[in-house]
């Protein structure tokens, strides 16, 4: 079986090109037109993945309240963030998916508790919310790769 997070790790990838390519001025620049800036969306899919798989599997995040609260869906950019945040997300975009392959491989992903999302689609298990995820994701890089091009 292939790792189930090869996808979400490609992605990642892309992001950290984001992060390693950008200043933290581009990083931290709303557009006109848009309601969010590069580092937002980033740190996004970090927190969604966290509520998604962790949460709703009633079990702890690896992300602070404070960052969930900054970042979760219907938040949006409220200021400007520092390099040492950046650094944060950086070392989160992989530290994450490293700790929930360890998780995984421990079957410690027992209970889920359904979620309907925003889409309709009904998250009724732990392999619904990695897929999920990664549809996710790949909204958020789509969203990303159009923003670049507006800093």
């Amino acid at each position: 079986m292939q790792d189930p997070l090869a996808i979400t790790r490609v992605n990642r990838k892309a992001l950290e090109k984001m992060l390693d390519h950008y200043s933290l001025e581009q990083l931290n620049k709303v557009p006109e037109g848009f309601t969010n800036n590069l580092i937002w969306n980033i740190a996004h899919v970090i927190v969604t993945q966290q509520l998604l798989v962790y949460k709703l599997s009633g079990l702890p995040m690896m992300v602070s309240e404070e960052m969930v609260n900054a970042y979760k869906k219907g938040t949006k950019t409220e200021g400007a963030v520092t390099q040492d945040e950046v650094n944060v997300v950086k070392e989160l975009l992989f530290s994450t998916l490293d700790q929930t392959e360890k998780d995984m491989k421990a079957g410690i992903f027992k209970n889920f508790n359904e979620y309907p999302t925003s889409t309709g689609f009904v998250l009724k298990s732990i392999e619904d919310a990695m897929d999920f995820n990664n549809f996710h994701e790949g909204i958020h890089l789509g969203y990303i790769l159009a923003l670049r091009k507006a800093v």
